[in-house]
């Protein structure tokens, strides 16, 4: 807002009286908070700091201790600079107390070789101090303007930042209080390098005031929250002290940021949206990028030299859960819990959601035993969430970043397999899947679409036709292997009507369900068939109910 003591002296009107520092050049920076002429020796009580003093010298003293006392009174009340007209009182050049004085006390001195109006230079500096003044109040409104927008919008924390950026030409980053980053924009720099070690960082830098300037690490912080509740520090990373002008941006973006909070609280939390932005990389990129790679770390989540294994948590919507519990809110809480349960463990997580389930990567020590770390966190997950049970898939155990992919995509396919599983085990790796598993990961494969529809159209389409229930029937019989007494009570039937149904099954398909590749073929088909289908309340035969 200020301009400084050399920027004051290449004015004109100062210009014109050949102005010369003689002392003090290394303040030369300092702001210039008003301008003022004086020709009293005892002014520096009547000053508040941040002055241009001007004087003729007339009234100042040629004693030496009286010089050197004047100029330390004067850098005691912090004035900006000291310009000394020689034309009235001394012609050539200033006493050596004086400048010897101002040198020591780091005040810059200028001499003025003509004379010179001071009204004039008053006039043009303080000019000058108002124009900035009008021109950073004017800032400030656009930048309330701006902000006031994008709140107004509900604009997410990346769009905020990016304002935040624009503005002020600086990286900017939104961090939790645990100093994990949550967003950022990087103004043009390098990610990596504004990330690297940041929650290290940024533990050391406290500024002890919401909004604050910390000159060792050249970051102006400002502390996010609302209604008392602090959640977040926003940083903004400046070499130099900042202008007002970026205080105001700051807060202005920290109000945003915090109001967005509010609003959007039946949304993921902004971890979760962090920790879903990294996990959506790896699993797009299988070489993952330095960004990515600095992004987790910035996250507390460090991907380099740990074992890295793949989580996924699907919950088992029923017809009991299903009129209580929708799926976003549901996932967003298994997202929670997994969360905490990582935390517990002392383990570094990345925790999402999708649009199915859970997903989440560990990163574990190497000397970490996978396996104890695994019970532990399914043990507290199906604890917290007993009212609502789930299924966990584990992906195998890799031990770098260009394989977090793989560990996270077979997690997924495995939660998926075991969803009708509920052997109670806390949670299932591939092998426990077994051919289930295998059509998870040909879910895709149009070729196992062909297969089903082929077997059981035939099927389908008599159910649907006359309402039978065929294929509930059929699943039983696969299901209880053969065993039709155990099928029929599986099914609430009665063994005669039960022995009804197969027989009609048979006569549709044209098939002897005792072959065992006729029932092994069946039950693939079947399997493949509820990969598109994983609640099937409709096809339920209720207790009691009889052949159609």
């Amino acid at each position: 807002m200020y301009p400084t003591v050399a920027e004051a002296l290449a004015l004109p009107v100062l210009r014109q009286g050949c102005p010369r520092v003689v002392a003090g050049s290394t303040g030369l920076e300092r702001r210039v908070r008003w301008a003022h002429a004086a020709e009293v020796a005892d002014i520096a009580h009547l000053l508040r700091g941040g002055e241009l003093v001007l004087t003729t010298g007339v009234a100042l003293p040629d004693d030496d201790a009286t010089l050197t006392r004047y100029v330390a009174d004067l850098a005691e009340v912090g004035v900006a600079g000291l310009v000394v007209e020689l034309v009235r009182h001394w012609n050539d050049r200033l006493p050596r107390a004086l400048v010897t004085a101002a040198e020591q006390r780091g005040l810059p001195l200028v001499t003025l070789s003509r004379e010179t109006r001071y009204v004039a230079v008053t006039e043009a500096v303080n000019g000058m101090i108002v124009d900035a003044q009008l021109a950073e109040l004017r800032a400030a409104e656009r930048v309330h303007e701006t902000f006031t927008s994008l709140t107004v919008a509900g604009a997410e924390p990346a769009a905020v930042l990016a304002e935040v950026a624009r503005l002020t030409e600086q990286p900017a980053v939104l961090e939790t209080l645990e100093h994990e980053v949550l967003a950022y924009d990087t103004a043009g720099t390098d990610p990596g390098e504004l990330l690297i070690g940041w929650p290290a960082r940024s533990r050391v830098v406290q500024v002890g005031e919401r909004t604050g300037y910390h000159s060792a690490a050249g970051w102006l912080v400002t502390v996010v929250g609302a209604r008392g509740h602090d959640w977040g520090r926003l940083v903004l990373v400046c070499a130099e002290p900042p202008p007002h002008r970026y205080q105001v941006v700051a807060e202005r973006a920290a109000s945003a940021l915090a109001v967005h909070r509010l609003v959007a609280r039946d949304s993921d939390t902004l971890e979760r949206q962090a920790h879903r932005a990294v996990l959506t990389e790896l699993l797009n990129s299988p070489a993952p990028t330095a960004e990515i790679l600095a992004r987790s770390s910035a996250l507390a989540v460090p991907l380099t030299g740990r074992q890295l294994v793949g989580l996924a948590v699907r919950p088992r919507i029923t017809a009991t859960t299903r009129p209580t519990l929708s799926t976003p809110p549901l996932l967003r809480e298994l997202a929670e819990a997994t969360a905490l349960a990582a935390r517990r463990a002392k383990v570094s997580a990345l925790v999402s959601t999708d649009e199915t389930a859970v997903r989440a990567l560990l990163a574990l020590s190497p000397e970490a035993n996978a396996d104890a770390v695994l019970q532990r966190l399914a043990t507290d997950i199906h604890d917290a969430r007993a009212s609502a049970p789930a299924a966990l898939g584990v992906g195998t155990t890799v031990t770098g970043p260009a394989e977090a992919q793989r560990t996270l995509v077979e997690a997924a396919h495995v939660a998926a397999a075991a969803l009708d599983e509920d052997d109670g085990q806390p949670f299932h790796r591939l092998k426990d899947v077994r051919l289930r598993g295998l059509l998870h990961l040909l879910a895709d494969d149009e070729r196992v679409h062909a297969f089903a529809a082929r077997e059981l159209g035939p099927l389908l389409e008599r159910d649907a036709a006359s309402g039978s229930r065929l294929v509930p029937a059929l699943r039983h019989y696969c299901a209880h292997g053969g065993n039709k007494s155990a099928a029929a009570v599986a099914a609430h039937t009665s063994r005669t009507a039960y022995y009804q149904q197969l027989a009609r099954i048979e006569q549709v398909l044209g098939v002897r369900l005792e072959d065992p590749e006729s029932m092994l073929s069946l039950y693939v088909a079947l399997l493949a068939h509820d990969l598109g289908n994983a609640t099937r309340p409709s096809e339920e035969n209720p207790p009691g109910r009889g052949a159609q």
